[in-house]
C-alpha cells in the first residue's frame, strides 16, 4: 500500500466504529439473487454498470469458461480484499449460490466515460466522468453533487470537517484527491473502510450511488468548482 493511500484512507469516518450501521445477515436457503439483494453487495455493484466495484455482467464475462470460477469467487466473497468487504458470516453454500447468480448475468457493462470538461481558475482544463453543474456552466450543481454535499455534511464532517475542509481526526479529502488519489481508491475505501484507522465500512448503509455522489461532491470541492457552504442547486 502506498504512503499516499494510507493517510487518504480515513475518509467518511464517524467518531467510533460502533456508529456504523450493519447490514442484516442473509437467511439460509435463499436464492443467489435474493442473498445478494439482502446483503451489502448492491452498495458496490450493479448488474450492468460499474459503481464502486465492477458490474456483475463484467465479472461474469471475465470468469466465463473457467472451471474453478465458483470456487475463486466464493473465496473472494468470504475473504474480501482489494477494497472489498469480507463476508465470513455467510455459509459456503450461500456464497456459492450468490456466485452462480453473478455468473449468469449477461450483457455489456457500460464504461465510465468523460462527461464534462471544465476550465479551472488557473486556466487548467480538467475532464470529469460526471457533470458538476446542472446547466453546464453553473453555478447550480446537479442533484447528484448536491446529494453528495448533504451526505458529507450529515456523516463525514465529524472527522473530515464541514464542507470537506479537513478535521482533527481525519485528513482534508480535497487535498487527498488533488494530490493523486483516484476515483476507484476513494470509492473502495469508503465502501470497505479502514479498521486500523478507526474507519468502518459504509457498504450496506450507504448505497453505491450514495458513495459515488459523495465522491463527486468532494472532487468538485477539490477543484474549487463547488463552493463552501450549501451550494446552489436545482432544488433552490
Amino acid at each position: 500500500m502506498s504512503g499516499r493511500l494510507i493517510p487518504a484512507a480515513a475518509m467518511v469516518i464517524v467518531a467510533s466504529l460502533a456508529g456504523a450501521p450493519q447490514a442484516a445477515a442473509p437467511q439460509t436457503g435463499e436464492s443467489g439473487e435474493k442473498l445478494i439483494k439482502g446483503s451489502d453487495c448492491s452498495s458496490c455493484h450493479a448488474v450492468d454498470r460499474e459503481v464502486v466495484g465492477p458490474a456483475f455482467s463484467a465479472i461474469a464475462k471475465r470468469y466465463a469458461g473457467q472451471a474453478d470460477a465458483i470456487d475463486k469467487l466464493a473465496a473472494k466473497i468470504r475473504e474480501g480484499g482489494s477494497g472489498m468487504t469480507p463476508h465470513p458470516d455467510l455459509t459456503d453454500a450461500q456464497r456459492r449460490e450468490m456466485v452462480k447468480w453473478i455468473l449468469s448475468q449477461t450483457g455489456t457493462a457500460e464504461p465510465v466515460q468523460v462527461a464534462s470538461s471544465y476550465t479551472l481558475k488557473d486556466g487548467t482544463i480538467v475532464n470529469l466522468d460526471f457533470p458538476v453543474y446542472a446547466d453546464g456552466a453553473g453555478p447550480k450543481v446537479t442533484k447528484e453533487v448536491f446529494h453528495g454535499y448533504q451526505l458529507f455534511n450529515s456523516y463525514c464532517y465529524r472527522c473530515h470537517g464541514t464542507d470537506a475542509t479537513g478535521g482533527q481526526l481525519a485528513p482534508d479529502l480535497r487535498r487527498s484527491l488533488s494530490s493523486g488519489m483516484k476515483r476507484q481508491e476513494f470509492l473502495s475505501v469508503v465502501a470497505a473502510g479502514r479498521a486500523e484507522k478507526g474507519m468502518p465500512s459504509w457498504a450496506g448503509f450507504l448505497s453505491g450511488d450514495d458513495i459515488v455522489h459523495i465522491y463527486q461532491y468532494v472532487k468538485g470541492r477539490s477543484l474549487d468548482l463547488v463552493p463552501s457552504g450549501r451550494p446552489p442547486s436545482t432544488q433552490d
